[in-house]
């Protein structure tokens, strides 16, 4: 049966399993930026309910998942292999999955498929977004290499990745999404800046708004993603003795009840229900844990 957003399934005697919908943010982890003048990773998908979407079913006890950030690519051999190690992780909750963004391409090499895809480097092109295939896209594709020691920028859930310049110019990340289901509008999943040789390039190898790390440019390092925005790395610079990509900020999962819902709690380091002063209960977890109601 059905009350106050509750759905309560009773067989016989047996146990009985509690459901409640939420309104949702589900956010993936960030893809890690590409090695030597590198494309910036892509922002983890984002998919969302809120505001006036179809809510999401969970069951009390039931697991949120949240994806971690993609990791930096090896000095050695990089390649395909080591840009797909650099995809983030998905994020769940209930029916609902977010794709982990991209890894951002090393030299020569395409950016990855993801939530949104990385950045190419040199003459590779960028990778697609909405790898889930959703209706409502989940983020957009990298932008593509600028042909000569620079990678474009990370996708992000709000705009593409931006090309590498030719003259030595890596490509900023696309900016990520805003969503007010917290009670205040923040930015998430944006795309991490390209790599690039060119000592001058900082301006262009900015993360876009929502957690994308800079890229690095000459001998300067670039920025990791943001955690709990599902950011993409900042793509490695051309120069000096280490050219290694930045690693995606993890995601997060938002989960806000009916004002109907009761007392609702979660479990995980870090995660938090806070009751609002309409009756319902915003959730927010930053780790892998359950909620329960």
């Amino acid at each position: 049966m059905s009350s106050f957003g509750y759905t309560i399934l009773g067989f016989g005697g047996g146990s009985v399993a509690k459901k409640l919908e939420f309104d949702y943010l589900v956010v993936a982890g960030g893809g890690g930026g590409g090695y030597d003048d590198g494309g910036g990773g892509g922002g983890g998908g984002l998919r969302t309910s809120f505001p006036g979407g179809t809510k999401v079913e969970v069951e009390s006890g039931g697991t949120i998942t949240i994806g971690g950030g993609g990791g930096p690519q090896p000095n050695s051999s990089p390649g395909p292999d080591a840009r797909d190690q650099s995809k983030g992780g998905n994020s769940l909750a209930g029916s609902i999955t977010s794709t982990g963004g991209g890894g951002g391409g090393p030299p020569n090499v395409q950016g990855g498929a993801g939530g949104s895809g990385g950045g190419g480097a040199l003459n590779a092109t960028g990778g697609s977004g909405n790898e889930g295939g959703f209706p409502t896209p989940e983020g957009n594709p990298g932008g593509n290499g600028g042909g000569n020691n620079s990678g474009g920028g990370g996708g992000g859930a709000g705009q593409a990745g931006i090309n590498g310049n030719s003259d030595q110019f890596g490509g900023p990340g696309g900016n990520g999404a805003t969503n007010n289901i917290s009670g205040s509008p923040v930015v998430y999943a944006g795309g991490g800046g390209g790599g690039a040789n060119n000592n001058a390039s900082g301006p262009n190898v900015s993360g876009g708004n929502g957690g994308g790390g800079n890229g690095g440019f000459g001998n300067a390092q670039g920025n990791n993603g943001t955690n709990g925005k599902g950011g993409g790395g900042g793509g490695g610079p051309g120069g000096g003795p280490t050219r290694q990509g930045k690693t995606g900020g993890n995601g997060v999962v938002i989960l806000k009840s009916p004002t109907s819902g009761g007392t609702i709690n979660v479990n995980g380091s870090g995660n938090q229900a806070q009751a609002q002063p309409d009756g319902s209960t915003i959730c927010t977890f930053n780790v892998t844990g359950t909620v329960v109601f």
